[in-house]
């Protein structure tokens, strides 16, 4: 075994030749937008996301999918699964078969597995003080997310985050790899701020962040601005607040977007040329990439907002 438990990667490898290792990950999403098809994309390209993190490339996945009862479910479930196959076509995978059990709350993901040369694995544990932090794409799914289901979001809003969300991470993991990455992560479930401090702890650094400097969906300050940060943002910011140094310039909308929960999110890279990088991942169509910050060697384990 070459990752665990222990750095809180993505993925766990396995080793099975000096030049071969899997990588195997899974996820599972409760429904974040309203369209099945469209669910079905989102929630295979946030379990694939796993692999590419690590430079992994998607060999096969199995479904795992959650259905209520009743007849309007059973074509609600196909088109989900045809969502999800739509991501895997595109990723160059196999759908190798999967479970499906009877629930009272929908739900679907995927187990995924990849292969990589033991050698050329990006991790959490390889940012060194003075990399740039690059992010491939902007935040603000969570926030997004709850105004749709109040009703609130304008469709071009949820369309935005919808897109971004079912955008497959496969481009930006494979220029950082050509541009020399040290560590990187995906952006889910634990926000900006939680997924940082991952590396942050593996790789023995901190962390500056320049806020104003942080990619955001479309809408997505207006709408924490009108209360519709989710209650799992919230809970997150409560945990790492204590980790972060906010100057007093940040506006408070700003910094609750930091925490934001996300739902297939984009990279978060550690690289010594940063700017550079940046410049070949919109040359390869990751247009909103930026760089949003830098690695400090001290204090280890914190987050200066600026």
């Amino acid at each position: 075994m070459l990752i665990g438990f222990a750095t809180g990667d993505d993925s766990g490898v396995y080793r099975l030749t000096p030049e071969l290792a899997i990588v195997q990950s899974v996820d599972v999403l409760t429904p974040i937008v309203d369209d099945p098809r469209t669910f079905g994309q989102i929630a295979a390209a946030n379990a694939l996301s796993d692999l590419y993190v690590l430079g992994a490339q998607p060999r096969t996945a199995l479904n795992i999918l959650a259905l209520p009862q009743g007849e309007a479910y059973r074509e609600i479930g196909r088109e989900i699964l045809l969502g999800g196959h739509d991501k895997l076509a595109e990723a160059g995978a196999s759908l190798i078969g999967g479970h499906t059990v009877d629930d009272p709350e929908l739900k679907y993901g995927l187990c995924v597995t990849g292969v990589v040369h033991p050698a050329r694995m990006l991790t959490h544990a390889g940012a060194k003080p003075g990399d740039g932090l690059v992010l491939s794409k902007p935040i603000g799914t969570g926030v997004v997310a709850t105004a749709v289901k109040g009703g609130l979001a304008a469709p071009e809003h949820a369309a935005a985050a919808a897109s971004s969300m079912a955008t497959l991470n496969a481009t930006a993991a494979r220029v950082a790899i050509e541009g020399g990455a040290h560590a990187c992560t995906d952006i889910t479930g634990f926000g900006l701020i939680g997924h940082l401090l991952e590396i942050l702890r593996a790789s023995e650094v901190g962390a500056t962040i320049e806020a104003r400097r942080v990619p955001l969906l479309p809408g997505a300050l207006d709408y924490c601005g009108m209360g519709m940060l989710p209650g799992g943002s919230a809970r997150l910011k409560a945990a790492y607040g204590c980790k972060v140094d906010l100057a007093d310039a940040v506006g408070e909308l700003l910094a609750d977007l930091l925490f934001d929960a996300q739902t297939s999110g984009g990279l978060l890279i550690a690289a010594r040329e940063a700017e550079r990088l940046v410049e070949r991942l919109h040359g390869a169509g990751v247009r909103e990439a930026a760089v949003i910050g830098r690695l400090e060697a001290e204090p280890v384990g914190r987050v200066s907002v600026v």
